[in-house]
């Protein structure tokens, strides 16, 4: 069966421009399936998410009056878990499918009670929904503590751009750390400053690339903190960057470092390993998924003795770094493309919502 108008329907909460991993994703499963013909119609919503105030709530029931009856609608998981019954109020007309990024009961500095809500609320949504598309394996994985069966489970996991290869500092300069990702405190940048901190007598200079707004009174804690440590000479907070200006970044890096508590997937490191920088991150969430062990380092998430370890034995092992650099390059001929990728998330809303999409 072909839905009324042959599209498919993308619902996201705010501007679908923003420049974090999540929204990339949604805006290049965009531009790419609409560069080859598929009818898709974003939907962007107003209001505050995922906590879901009034104006949200509101905004969400909307964008869904609004579809044509039969319709499939994919909606971002920012955008459904935390409202199920606006959701149930319309299941029965359209074909829902729900993208799940990462569970909103993962996300780091909640207390034990916001947890057991975010869970409850996004397990009740996604029994509602057709079906579940998951930007990894993991997720899908973690998706049966939400008691979501397998089959109603596509896994669809981001492209990643073809890249130039690190050039790396020139000879005989200080090996530059590059870490990109929004400073907020699932992303680790406060265990980096301590790590950095007890590595001060080696030879480093650091770049964090990323928004320093996001999370306005977290990022002014880790900047105070490089600041009292007397680090703000070697470490740089540069904020969002144009794509020339972050492949600039990318181009003199000898490592890339995130210690992120929990990933989704973690585009950040892929784009790392595209240019054949090898990295060191964490073992949360889906980032052993996504960065293989001859490529990268990975310490569990949190323990701050082992990422200065892990950071200590590639900074004074320059040869270490150049064979998870190797790594790197062989692994990056491996990533899928988006146009791959979006060809697969289409077949994964035809499958699941039972309609046709058009192209």
């Amino acid at each position: 069966m072909t839905a009324p108008d042959g599209a498919v329907h993308l619902i996201v909460p705010g501007p679908l421009d923003q420049r974090t991993g999540g929204y990339l994703y949604d805006a290049r499963m965009v531009s790419e399936l609409r560069a080859v013909g598929a009818g898709v119609v974003t939907h962007s919503l107003a209001g505050q998410f995922p906590e879901f105030d009034e104006e949200a709530r509101e905004a969400l029931h909307g964008a869904l009056a609004d579809v044509a009856v039969g319709s499939a609608v994919v909606i971002d998981g920012l955008a459904s878990g935390g409202a199920p019954d606006v959701v149930a109020g319309h299941a029965g007309r359209l074909a829902i499918v729900a993208l799940v990024h990462h569970p909103l009961a993962d996300e780091t500095g909640q207390t034990p009670e916001e947890v057991e809500r975010a869970f409850e609320s996004e397990r009740e949504t996604l029994r509602l929904v057709r079906g579940v598309i998951v930007t990894s394996p993991f997720t899908a994985r973690r998706l049966a503590d939400f008691d979501v069966p397998a089959d109603r489970i596509r896994v669809v996991e981001p492209g990643t751009d073809p890249a130039p290869l690190a050039d790396g500092p020139p000879p005989y300069a200080p090996a530059h750390l590059v870490c990109v990702a929004s400073l907020s405190p699932r992303k680790g940048h406060d265990l980096l400053i301590q790590a950095l901190d007890r590595l001060r007598d080696l030879e480093w200079r650091c770049v964090c690339a990323g928004s320093t707004t996001r999370d306005a009174n977290f990022s002014e804690a880790v900047r105070s903190e490089v600041r009292r440590r007397g680090l703000d000479d070697r470490i740089e907070f540069c904020g969002e960057l144009e794509t020339d200006e972050l492949e600039e970044v990318y181009r003199m890096a000898s490592l890339f470092v995130l210690p992120s508590h929990y990933e989704g997937y973690g585009m950040a490191y892929a784009e790392a390993l595209a240019r054949g920088i090898p990295v060191v991150g964490t073992t949360g969430g889906a980032i052993p998924d996504t960065v293989p062990g001859y490529a990268g380092v990975l310490v569990p998430p949190g323990d701050v003795d082992a990422l200065t370890e892990a950071l200590e034995g590639l900074l004074v092992a320059p040869d270490r770094r150049e064979t998870l650099a190797e790594g790197a390059r062989m692994y990056a001929r491996e990533l899928p493309s988006w146009g791959e990728q979006a060809g697969r998330f289409l077949e994964a809303v035809s499958d699941l919502s039972g309609l046709e999409t058009r192209v």
